[in-house]
């Protein structure tokens, strides 16, 4: 075990170094912030920009780290999507350092990267990377559930077209319009001003077109508009969507339960762990004890 990948190993599972780059990531995001406010923080420009480098290089220094952690296979750390996403952003914001053009050419690319960078908190955060995976994992059969939601999009968005047309142009004149409009309704965005048209005519002095303007032939149909309404919102919001929350929940659970298995299996390994293993891993830290009792020698006698 060479000294590089000794101290790397120790530093990248230590608290205070993960604590230190949480730190770094916050101060990322404050440093983009600021910048979003262009002229007003014009004379502050090189000192942003300093700062900026600054985090650059100490994410830098953090892939090196983590890679020299891996020892005598560094490309191992590309096994994981979350060091491959942390390399990508690093990567891009110094192509824009060492090649200026490549910021003039693609200044929204490099935006994009230095914003993205606050997402890195995430992978510094076992919770928040837990719940990211979740929802990761829980893709799939959240798929099925957006397929049931797109259907009763559809046949609700067909028969608001056939049934509002004529009295409720603006919001269900063609296909297009009738599902935005179903959109608004089942993210209950004012939907009953949409409701209360159908129902009473788009020339109602109240809940009709404001001064009319559009209302060429109203056509009010009270209650089979507000069946048609409540009915999609009682299938699209109250239960579809509640849909995504218990497949969202389910996935947490199967999580939680892996999680608690890997514990238990690395428990139960431990604890059975064989005469001949306990003494490799005891020779492994007296090796490391004695590197490290060398290098304290080694230091002491450069201060004498």
């Amino acid at each position: 075990m060479s000294r590089f990948h000794q101290y790397s190993r120790h530093l990248a599972k230590s608290d205070w170094f993960n604590n230190f780059i949480l730190i770094v990531i916050l101060a990322a995001g404050v440093v983009v912030g600021i910048q979003t406010y262009g002229e007003s923080v014009a004379e502050y420009y090189n000192l942003l920009h300093t700062l900026d480098q600054i985090i650059l290089f100490i994410f830098l220094i953090e892939i090196i780290i983590r890679m020299g952690a891996e020892g005598k296979k560094p490309l191992r750390y590309f096994n994981d999507p979350w060091n491959v996403f942390d390399f990508i952003i690093v990567a891009v914001c110094y192509l824009a350092l060492l090649f200026p053009a490549f910021e003039g050419s693609y200044v929204a690319v490099l935006r994009l990267a230095r914003v993205l960078r606050v997402f890195r908190v995430i992978r510094t955060i076992p919770k928040l990377q837990l719940l990211v995976n979740v929802l990761l994992k829980s893709i799939p059969s959240i798929g099925y559930v957006a397929i049931l939601l797109s259907v009763i999009f559809y046949i609700y968005a067909t028969m608001g077209v056939f049934l509002f047309k004529v009295n409720d142009p603006i919001h269900f004149e063609n296909l297009q319009l009738s599902l935005l409009s179903l959109f608004r309704v089942v993210t209950l965005e004012d939907w009953t001003d949409i409701m209360y048209i159908n129902i009473y005519g788009c020339d109602h002095p109240i809940w009709g077109y404001i001064g009319g303007v559009g209302c060429q032939t109203p056509n009010p149909l009270g209650g089979w508009a507000a069946l048609y309404f409540v009915s999609f919102v009682l299938f699209g919001t109250m239960i579809v969507l509640n849909l995504f929350i218990g497949v969202i929940m389910n996935s947490m659970e199967e999580a939680r339960y892996d999680e608690k298995r890997e514990e238990d299996y690395f428990r139960h390994t431990q604890e059975n762990m064989s005469a001949e293993d306990e003494l490799k891993d005891l020779l492994d830290k007296v090796n490391d004890l004695r590197e490290d009792i060398h290098n304290a020698m080694y230091r002491l006698s450069k201060k004498e």
